[in-house]
């Protein structure tokens, strides 16, 4: 009786995991497939990663390059979200519900309005062009949700925690970096992980802030190595550079999904 109750939520789940998993599983075998146009014209093989790998600067430059985007902005949301949320959650101080609304409210911005009169902020900072601009610029768009879910993760950490670490002798900050920090790990791992995936995969904001090509993200190398040749696409290479996109990012969701769970569920649980 009890397989049988379940019968149902195992069909549900099942054809939901083949919808999402089939994209994947086609762009895998198309790169690997031989396919007229591209450097694989006959038997299955490697030929277009090949052409990936030898694309302008080489596919390493480009992977080293979204690799560094990303875990900057992972450090920058790390730092403004746990500091904000600590606030928000521990602090008492006028104007402080106003102020997290005002955060919130940037959701509802359409990030690609603010593209261009950030473009102008970076150029007279002198920052248009790079790495560490471009990954303030995602930062920045990740602040509001890092910062809600670091406040309900501080929240649901039980006060009486931090009032003991403060008798104890240890300042705010002590207690935030030897106490709070450890209690709320799933959700530093949950912001971590959705800041990397955001950065890792984004398009637009590099296309407007970055032109040199030796500085290009991965998907924004991707992109133009689907037209490379007399506007003529190249579907194998840009199958080949999906797989390679997409493998970091499930690689670090299956690695961490448990604690990504746990980050979701922590303001759930709360009292």
């Amino acid at each position: 009786m009890k397989n049988l109750v379940r019968t149902p939520q195992h069909v549900l789940t099942g054809g939901l995991a083949i919808v999402f998993l089939f994209p994947l599983v086609w762009a895998a075998l198309a790169s690997v497939s031989p396919q007229a146009g591209t450097q694989q014209t006959d038997g299955w093989g490697f030929g277009n990663y090949a052409t990936l790998a030898n694309y302008q600067a080489g596919v390493w430059q480009y992977i080293l390059n979204s690799t560094a985007i990303s875990l900057l902005t992972v450090a920058f949301t790390l730092f403004a979200s746990v500091t904000g949320g600590y606030a928000f959650a521990n602090f008492r101080f006028p104007g402080r519900n106003a102020l997290f609304l005002v955060t919130l409210a940037i959701l509802m911005v359409p990030y690609a309005t603010l593209l261009i009169p950030l473009y102008v902020l970076l150029n007279s900072l002198g920052l248009q062009n790079s790495l560490v601009g471009l990954a303030l610029v995602l930062s920045m768009f990740q602040l509001p949700f890092a910062t809600f879910m670091m406040r309900i993760s501080f929240e649901a950490v039980p006060n009486e925690l931090r009032e003991a670490a403060l008798i104890d002798g240890c300042g705010s900050l002590r207690a935030l970096l030897r106490v709070l920090l450890p209690a709320t790990r799933p959700g530093l791992i949950t912001v971590g992980l959705f800041a990397f995936l955001a950065a890792w995969n984004d398009f637009i904001t590099p296309l407007v802030l970055i032109s040199d090509s030796d500085k290009m993200p991965l998907p924004l190398a991707v992109a133009n190595l689907r037209g490379q040749v007399m506007g003529i696409v190249d579907y194998g290479a840009t199958e080949a550079g999906v797989v390679v996109l997409a493998l970091p990012c499930i690689v670090l969701f299956l690695a961490l999904q448990r604690h990504y769970v746990r980050g979701f569920m922590s303001g759930a649980l709360k009292g």
